[in-house]
């Protein structure tokens, strides 16, 4: 038995779930997500819950499937209600970055400057040097916010790049020289 999979989902209020031929469309005050349901699960989709289940309980791959089509509805009934955001610090002198609509443009130290398109559902905001993600779809943010810090990563000596705000570097030593002479 799948302890996530048998967990009812809550429906909240403003929320509207709808089975599509091959998955789940879940529309509320922020947007609409889509989910793809595989064959081998079942939605029962009540008034005030979603009920997700598998037709063979002792196949692993049913019940692996059980576990995550619950946490991808989940993660969208989440998303519709109360969004998903993503913190990310960039750090470095002279490393700054600013948005022109749905245009990103960074310095980086690189010789020119780096520029990233926004995707379609997501919003973006610069303050200082803290940029933030925001979207509906939980994979969505998550990519954007990996494919902004795989721009310059954050280097263990000083700590420059792009990191998230939570996330802690792991600082190395720099150089030591030892002093050589007789006196």
């Amino acid at each position: 038995m799948s302890r996530i999979g048998k967990k009812p989902i809550t429906i909240p209020n403003g929320v509207k779930p709808e089975v599509i031929d091959k998955g789940l469309n879940v529309t509320g005050p922020k947007g609409t997500v889509f989910v793809l349901v595989h064959p081998k699960v079942q939605l029962n989709i009540s008034a005030s819950e979603i009920v997700v289940d598998v037709k063979n309980h002792e196949n692993k791959l049913e019940r692996s499937l059980w576990g995550l089509t619950r946490s991808l509805v989940q993660n969208a009934v989440t998303g519709v209600t109360q969004g998903f955001e993503k913190k990310l610090e960039i750090n470095g002198v002279g490393y700054r970055g600013a948005i022109a609509g749905t245009t990103i443009t960074m310095a980086l130290g690189f010789s020119h400057p780096v520029i990233v398109e926004v995707p379609k559902g997501l919003t973006a905001t610069i303050e200082k040097n803290l940029i933030t993600i925001t979207g509906v779809d939980k994979q969505a943010v998550g990519e954007f916010a990996a494919k902004i810090r795989a721009l310059k990563k954050p280097e263990p000596y000083k700590g420059k790049g792009i990191k998230y705000s939570d996330e802690v570097v792991r600082r190395k030593a720099g150089k030591v020289v030892k002093a050589v002479g007789g006196k």
